[in-house]
């Protein structure tokens, strides 16, 4: 029998010793930028066969969807430089994306947008996006890695959630690279639909002349209205006349 999973733990790779305090464990940690398929293995020698690593991206932005994405990756493969999508460049990521597209096992994302996250709060908005990227993936998980701020009690699923997960295992490293090419390109999508907020390049993030913007021209549909720095401006007209007042 596999024994249950601890809901929450974060390990040393295989072969290093673990640091002997949780200030030398935080150390160890912040040193660690490429991930590796430690935890993956671990759960594979419990009898885990496909393990799928989860990550999201947007949860802070004021403008358009959060995404997540799940990714199974191969026993003994990760993408040459793969890292924390945060810790890349944007033709590093397009890069990575591509390459994990090709040789994952399994791969799915999933977008949530603005008007359910305005009706059930960013917090549920990103775990139904996580939910959403991991129920569609085309090979049925046996269990999966997430990262320290998402949990599914719901899930009837084996669950680690790993602090740092997208910087210390390579599937939940290249779930953030995949949902963050994925939001990214929705985002240029979007800037040209609602021209003026700058969403090309900032990419629905609070950024000043992303701000600016919001003074100047309002909201459009995809703000999020819920979010403080939305919530006391108004709608622009003009996209109010394009998708129909409510």
């Amino acid at each position: 029998m596999v024994r249950p999973l601890a809901r929450a733990e974060a390990s040393a790779p295989r072969g290093r010793s673990a640091p002997p305090n949780p200030a030398a464990e935080a150390r160890f940690h912040r040193l660690r930028l490429d991930p590796d398929l430690s935890e993956e293995r671990r759960l594979r020698a419990l009898g885990f066969r496909f393990v799928a690593g989860v990550d999201e991206v947007g949860r802070g932005c004021l403008a358009g969807p959060v995404t997540a994405a799940a990714v199974i990756l191969p026993p003994n493969w990760v993408p040459d430089g793969l890292r924390d999508s945060k810790l890349l460049r944007a033709p590093e990521r397009e890069r990575l994306a591509a390459e994990v597209r090709a040789g994952a096992v399994a791969w799915a994302v999933a977008s949530v947008w603005p008007p359910v996250i305005d009706r059930i709060n960013i917090l549920q908005a990103t775990l139904l996006a996580a939910n959403l990227a991991a129920g569609r993936l085309p090979v049925r998980p046996d269990a999966l890695i997430l990262d320290g701020s998402l949990a599914f009690p719901e899930v009837p699923l084996p669950q680690r959630v790993v602090v740092d997960a997208d910087r210390l295992c390579a599937s939940v490293a290249a779930a953030s690279v995949l949902a963050k090419v994925e939001r990214d390109r929705l985002m240029v999508e979007l800037d040209a639909v609602y021209p003026g907020y700058g969403l090309a390049t900032n990419k629905g993030y609070a950024a000043p002349e992303h701000r600016a913007a919001l003074a100047r021209l309002g909201l459009s549909p995809i703000h999020r209205r819920s979010f403080a720095s939305c919530a006391e401006i108004e709608q622009l007209d003009l996209w109010l006349a394009e998708v129909g007042a409510p």
